[in-house]
């Protein structure tokens, strides 16, 4: 017995996924990973679709292409770090204090998130091609700005910060200070023979991150 064009038509329509967005989300975390450990030239859209139980179509479906993927696990990333800065409650605290919490803040996220600085030391090695095409990313470090530069606004106007510091050269301060700690871990623990990752290690130099960003803001 033939079918009816509606019979036909089901038997030819692919079963689509009931969870788009966990899809999504499942597929930008998947090439996260991939494009930290194989950067975006070594990264495989074939391995990442194994991994997400999905396929090449559907992943160029979502994203475009190999390089919109890797854009937009970038902006990802980056919303994460962002999204994490904005949860901290800062403005009931004194501008030290707020500072404090947010160098600790970026210490640890740096920590856990080995593939988010990964992933920008392989941007650097581009030139930050990529990020110069993200309206997204761009937007998303206003905001970090305007956090850190009211920190500071406030530490200024209470006498406990100097004058004269540039908001975005603070915040490249406290970035430098935490990206290190995960970015040259590694060949650090290897060319002078100690562990920079053990737990003690790490709560020493989030301490020595945070004096250090505290003094050099300090009003003399």
């Amino acid at each position: 017995m033939a079918l009816d064009d509606t019979g036909a038509r089901k038997r030819r329509t692919p079963k689509r996924s009931q969870d788009p967005e966990g899809t999504r989300r499942d597929i930008l975390e998947t090439a996260s990973r991939e494009f930290a450990l194989n950067g975006l030239s070594g990264a495989r859209i074939d391995e990442i679709a194994a991994r997400t139980k999905s396929s090449k179509r559907m992943i160029y479906y979502y994203f475009g292409d190999k390089e919109g993927l890797y854009l937009r696990a970038l902006e990802n990333a980056y919303q994460q770090v962002r999204q994490g800065e904005s949860a901290l409650d800062t403005e009931g605290l004194s501008p030290s204090d707020a500072l404090r919490r947010l160098v600790e803040f970026t210490f640890d996220h740096h920590h856990e998130h080995e593939e988010f600085i990964r992933m920008v030391m392989i941007e650097n090695i581009h030139h930050g091609e990529y990020i110069d095409k993200s309206d997204v990313i761009r937007d998303l470090n206003v905001t970090a700005i305007d956090h850190i530069a009211e920190i500071y606004r406030r530490g200024v106007a209470e006498g406990v910060f100097r004058a004269g510091l540039d908001p975005v050269e603070l915040h490249w301060q406290v970035s430098a200070l935490c990206f290190f700690n995960v970015s040259n871990r590694a060949t650090f623990s290897k060319i002078f023979e100690r562990d920079i990752g053990t737990p003690a290690m790490l709560e020493r130099l989030k301490d020595n991150s945070v004096e250090m960003i505290l003094r050099f803001v300090a009003a003399e």
